[in-house]
């Protein structure tokens, strides 16, 4: 077994102990309370970024997501009247660590979501993973800013549910996604289109399939017309004022040719129908990786040549 179904397996468990720790959140939330918060990451984290500023939205905050990579080097960055919500697997990659630098120089209020051993943490998560394809550590700080947000007021509805939804996901059969000769598409909308771009991150980290994902509008304009008998769709609805939009899209792409994969999870409500729908993207992810003989957890460098260059790259 792969130490990403490892790891994914862990995470119920996990998330009931995030569930269970509140004391630091109680503390994270007063930091930033009546200001303005930009929340970064980058990658998964990134993702984790844009579905977090929706959580803290909810409460009432003035809140945006920007790449760790646009803040270190010049873009938005907040002032000292605003606070800064990070978020980091492991606390180590090049541009998170610059912007947690630059704001402590500039006395921004700081609140960092990590891993668990993560001496700089004010909310851990997981300990560090050894897949590279984060699983557990993601949806441990998507749950620690929902955690944030609750605190500030907001009602996203039953976070006590989220381990056992998580659970009974993994528990449910496999998803029945065969890959594609060309190219899978996976598309969401509102919050969720966050975790349609997750989800294409997580299938073409772990078997290299052509994978895009994203927001079904803008599927619709445009892009979908490319979509024929050599691709599948893969289409996540957790519900909310735009998921009839995604009947017209499935409609279309199927009347292309092509295959038409749809996951509805609506029982915890709009914002937390990330938490299953995530589980069922990182089960399409591994499930891709186990049919095309790749290996999940190496970010392929076990492939000839990929080790040696990506040694001289700074992540």
């Amino acid at each position: 077994m792969s130490a990403m179904r490892e790891t994914m397996r862990s995470q119920p468990e996990a998330l009931q102990r995030i569930l269970d720790d509140e004391a630091p959140v109680a503390r994270a939330a007063e930091r930033i309370r009546g200001r303005r918060v930009m929340i970064v990451g980058t990658g998964t984290s990134w993702h984790a970024a844009n579905q977090g500023a929706w959580f803290l939205r909810a409460a009432g905050v003035q809140a945006w997501a920007v790449q760790a990579a646009d803040a270190a080097l010049g873009g938005p960055f907040p002032d000292p009247d605003d606070a800064l919500v990070l978020l980091t697997h492991r606390g180590t990659k090049r541009y998170t660590s610059d912007v947690a630098r630059l704001a402590r120089e500039r006395d921004v209020p700081v609140v960092l979501v990590s891993r668990i051993g993560n001496p700089e943490a004010d909310l851990d998560t997981v300990p560090a993973e050894t897949s590279s394809a984060f699983t557990a550590s993601h949806l441990g700080a998507l749950l620690r800013v929902a955690q944030l947000a609750s605190a500030l007021g907001a009602q996203l509805g039953p976070l006590t549910a989220v381990p056992d939804a998580v659970a009974a996901e993994l528990a449910a059969p496999a998803t029945g996604v065969a890959p594609p000769a060309r190219l899978l598409e996976v598309a969401g909308v509102g919050i969720n289109a966050w975790t349609a771009s997750e989800g294409a991150l997580k299938v073409r980290e772990t078997s290299y399939l052509a994978t895009e994902g994203g927001w079904c509008e803008q599927l619709i304009h445009g892009p979908s017309v490319a979509l024929g008998q050599s691709d599948a769709l893969v289409v996540l609805d957790g519900g909310g004022p735009g998921a009839a939009r995604l009947d017209d899209l499935a409609e279309v792409v199927s009347a292309h040719g092509s295959a038409v994969h749809r996951f509805t999870r609506r029982d915890l409500g709009e914002l937390l129908s990330i938490f299953p729908l995530t589980v069922v993207v990182q089960k399409l992810a591994a499930e891709m990786a186990e049919a095309r003989g790749t290996d999940p957890d190496t970010f392929g460098r076990d492939l000839p040549g990929r080790a040696e260059a990506w040694a001289r790259l700074q992540l």
